[in-house]
């Protein structure tokens, strides 16, 4: 049955142009109507589109990668893209070997600025840290630079525009990441004029918002194999500077400076300029472990969908569902975020957290507030996760990752009671690794439990 409105009906009457109204006016009253035409479908258009990313969101997991700055993150969704996103991952291959470059030639450079420094007299340290893990100490006595030295600064010299090629072929969504204390998500006690002046003395670090924004900026990877190698002026320097980056990086008395510098380079650092021989060759190709190691640091939120067939969020009930309508398979997607706590307001539909603590950094303070112990602030974090009524209902998973660096640490005799009173006098030398990590996993499962 249709619905004819009646001559007396008030809608109607409401919509009737007025008797008097001029041609002008009827032109402006039809525009109106168009406009509020296209905004109502708009917003019906947008409705739609929700409505159709909530059917689609029904089988998506999300997942938060949370923890603090160097403690793995970017490592683990590497793991996670390698295993399950393959394609992606062979796509972007060749786009990581500019950043790989960059580890090196960044690594070689700060070295080099350190040699400057102590040839010119300048004896300031530059961390408050420990040494830094890949630097392991020699015997020798003779630490003092030499015209050796002085010559192999200056054949490296190149090397210092080659990083800034490098940075301006990363500079698609790049930008320079300066120490502040408002980059921390932890409750830190008021900012004093000392701690100011020194993070605004910091150099910053070259950044980036997305990877995607830096690996295939317009489509490509960076470096192509419509690029040949050999034609690569940047590849063509180092490996032409390669013999001279091995000795500097084998040389006891650059050694020596680093450690009196107190110098932590990244962890990558060590990966990358013992395998020189490989990585510094115009034929270079970049390996999987490559990919995984390279450092290239990420600012803000990024979000990274993976596709998981038969994958590790299978339920065998939702899988028998899901066969029926996709192709006889079961499908899930998982959204990975990075972010630090600061954030948690905007996620409360999570499904799980996994969040990194390295054990190895007990000895060590944050780049964002030089008073805080990196440790304790991952305990600081933990405590916030675990106290969020928003996160409630939502499954934790604790990564207590770069064990490796901890067994080295402990091997080289750094005590950890000097850094953890309340380690006491636990042993520093029995099976360290397991202990220490025991004792630090005894710490956060108390926080959980309360």
């Amino acid at each position: 049955m249709v619905f004819t409105p009646g001559p007396s009906d008030p809608f109607i009457e409401f919509m009737r142009p007025p008797p008097d109204e001029t041609p002008a006016q009827a032109t402006a009253r039809m525009k109106r109507e168009l406009d509020a035409q296209r905004r109502s479908d708009a917003i019906d258009e947008s409705i739609k589109r929700e409505r159709d990313q909530a059917k689609k969101d029904k089988n998506v997991i999300k997942v938060l990668l949370l923890g603090q700055s160097e403690s793995g993150k970017s490592t683990t969704l590497k793991n996670f893209r390698m295993r399950y996103s393959r394609d992606d991952w062979e796509k972007e291959r060749n786009g990581w070997r500019a950043v790989v470059q960059l580890n090196i030639v960044r690594s070689i450079t700060t070295i080099l600025s350190v040699m400057e420094s102590e040839l010119n007299g300048d004896s300031s340290a530059q961390s408050d840290e420990e040494e830094a893990t890949l630097v392991q100490p020699d015997e020798s006595n003779d630490t003092r630079f030499t015209e050796r030295h002085q010559l192999l600064m200056i054949r490296l010299a190149p090397l210092r525009g080659v990083e800034a090629e490098l940075k301006r072929r990363l500079g698609a969504g790049s930008e320079p990441v300066h120490p502040t204390l408002h980059m921390s998500a932890t409750p830190f006690e008021a900012e004093n004029d000392a701690v100011v002046s020194n993070l605004r003395r910091a150099s910053p670090e070259f950044a980036v918002r997305s990877w995607r924004d830096v690996l295939d900026p317009e489509g490509r990877p960076l470096h192509t194999e419509n690029t040949p190698a050999d034609l690569d002026s940047v590849s063509d320097i180092i490996a032409g500077c390669k013999d001279d980056m091995k000795a500097l990086w084998d040389d006891r008395c650059v050694r020596a400076a680093l450690r009196r510098r107190k110098l932590r380079l990244p962890d990558s650092a060590g990966f990358f300029l013992n395998d020189l021989d490989r990585i510094a060759s115009r034929d270079y190709v970049v390996s999987d472990n490559d990919i995984v190691r390279a450092r290239l640091r990420t600012v803000g939120i990024q979000e990274h969908r993976l596709r998981f067939r038969h994958g590790p969020f299978d339920n065998p009930k939702e899988k028998a569902r899901k066969l029926a309508g996709n192709g006889g398979y079961s499908t899930w997607e998982a959204a990975v975020l990075l972010f630090r706590a600061a954030w948690l307001p905007f996620f409360d539909n999570v499904n799980v957290i996994i969040f990194l603590s390295p054990v190895s950094v007990f000895d060590q303070r944050l780049e964002e507030d030089p008073r805080v112990n990196r440790l304790e602030d991952s305990i600081i974090l933990w405590t916030s996760i675990c106290q969020s009524k928003l996160l409630a209902k939502t499954q934790l998973i604790l990564f207590l990752n770069k064990c490796d660096l901890l067994r080295r640490k402990l091997k080289r005799g750094v005590q950890v009671k000097a850094f953890l009173p309340s380690y006491g006098n636990r042993p520093n030398d029995v099976i360290p690794v397991v202990k220490c990590a025991t004792f630090i996993l005894a710490c956060f499962t108390i926080l959980w439990a309360d």
